[in-house]
């Protein structure tokens, strides 16, 4: 079973996330507040992803160890109830590499560096 990666950039002044399903096919791309309202809101969103797509998800939260923009209390990763599951792993990543092609789809502006991001962190 092929699973599903995901990228989450979490930078203000709003998060861009990125999924796909293997190297070359987009699911979903999306804009949204850079800090969650509700201390499940990534578990959850990673969860109905998995289950509406019927497979596993692969995650990759990119944080700067260097950059003072991610602020790892925002997501609740450190909580107890927050992990790898059956439905998704999350894995907490340093930093966005650049990217080198175009992803084909237009209008919700530039998600090469996040496709970056799952080719060499959620895929490995």
């Amino acid at each position: 079973m092929h699973s599903i990666w995901v990228g989450i950039d979490p930078r203000p002044p709003t998060a861009r996330i990125l999924a796909m399903a293997g190297p070359q096919e987009t699911l979903l791309k999306a804009r949204l507040s850079s800090a969650p309202k509700h201390p499940r809101a990534l578990s959850t969103f990673l969860e109905a992803l998995a289950l509406w797509q019927g497979t596993p998800v692969r995650a990759a939260l990119a944080v700067g160890d260097e950059e003072p923009w991610c602020d790892m209390g925002r997501f609740h990763v450190g909580f107890s109830d927050f992990g790898e599951t059956p439905l998704y792993s999350l894995d907490v990543v340093s930093r966005l590499q650049r990217p080198r092609r175009r992803d084909g789809l237009d209008g919700m502006g530039d998600f090469r560096d996040m496709r970056q991001l799952l080719l060499f962190e959620v895929a490995r």
